[in-house]
């Protein structure tokens, strides 16, 4: 059966290599034609962009003053981010730092948090303020979820403190990397609150432990890289950020030299099945292959893998 499906992939490869020129060719003028940097389509105040390799985009935390505390304007910024990311065909894998700031993330912005208060102060009825921070709250949480509905994979590099809301950021990144400085910290109970833009739902599944996810949230304990390496939060630990953050572009150009429509809907599927049944994970990715497996991408890449050949190149998504 498999022979008679490279049979099958080899004359329709060999159809569109008459028709159009040699299909490789054609791939890869498509897919390297126009290719825009980051830095000059991406304009924000709280975030630095770059293209450091080829369809991979590094997106650097840039309020170094702050020490990256989230702000308003960041939170904004972040959804708009990942979501503009999602739709760019120039992006097919994302590395997320904290660029030159001495920590990754101070977490909340306490000082955004006084302004807050100045503004409920203002209004009286215990209703509206409540109306206000629903919508606050909800706007946070997209920011945090826009990495995870975003089909592109994200490589998380953490240095030194990654705190509060840099846990809830970074347990939504597909891949965790951290400096051997690193620590974390999930900080809203020693500020009166409960933490509520994601690391209560997805720190549990990410370390796989409820017992130890439960511990660092109730208690607000720092645990550094080692603990985190263990418990499975990181899957690498470097000796200096300029390592990790090499590392991380090289693992993201790998990813992004692959068929964007293979692991786009390996992601699409693995982040739908977390909170799905098996069955119904099945049932998806049957659905999705039934149009995907038709896609040039797999004609391509079993022509290469059957061919011994350099590797595919693929055109844009």
């Amino acid at each position: 059966m498999m022979k008679n499906c490279v049979t099958a992939l080899q004359k329709s490869a060999k159809m569109l290599s008459h028709s159009t020129g040699p299909v490789s060719v054609i791939v890869k003028n498509q897919a390297v034609r126009s290719l825009c940097s980051a830095a000059s389509k991406y304009n924000f105040e709280t975030l630095k962009l770059s293209t450091p390799q080829p369809f991979v985009v590094h997106v650097e935390l840039n309020r170094p003053d702050r020490l990256n505390a989230f702000n308003k304007r960041m939170w904004i910024e972040l959804g708009q981010c990942f979501s503009q990311l999602h739709d760019d065909p120039d992006c097919r894998a994302i590395v997320l730092s904290g660029g030159s700031a001495k920590h990754f993330t101070a977490g909340i912005d306490l000082m955004d948090m006084m302004k807050l208060g100045q503004q409920l102060g203002e209004i009286e009825d215990i209703g509206r303020k409540a109306r206000l921070f629903e919508g606050l709250i909800k706007l946070y949480q997209d920011s945090i979820s826009s990495l995870e509905r975003c089909y592109k994979p994200v490589i998380a590099a953490v240095h030194t403190a990654c705190v509060g809301a840099g846990v809830d950021l970074i347990t939504a990144a597909d891949v965790r990397y951290c400096t051997r400085d690193a620590w974390f910290q999930v900080k809203e109970v020693d500020i009166g609150m409960a933490a509520d833009v994601g690391t209560l739902q997805r720190l549990p599944k990410v370390i796989g432990s409820q017992s130890l996810a439960r511990e660092l949230c109730l208690t607000a304990r720092k645990f550094k890289s080692d603990e985190a390496h263990a418990c499975g939060l990181v899957s690498s630990v470097f000796e200096s950020r300029e390592e990790m953050v090499k590392k991380a572009i090289e693992l993201a150009t790998q990813i992004a030299g692959k068929s964007p429509i293979a692991v786009q809907g390996t992601k699409k599927n693995m982040v739908y099945s977390l909170d799905h049944t098996n069955q119904e994970g099945l049932d998806q990715i049957r659905e999705m292959n039934m149009t995907n497996l038709q896609s040039e991408d797999f004609i391509n890449a079993v022509m290469a893998q059957q061919s011994k050949d350099e590797m595919p190149v693929f055109s844009k998504l």
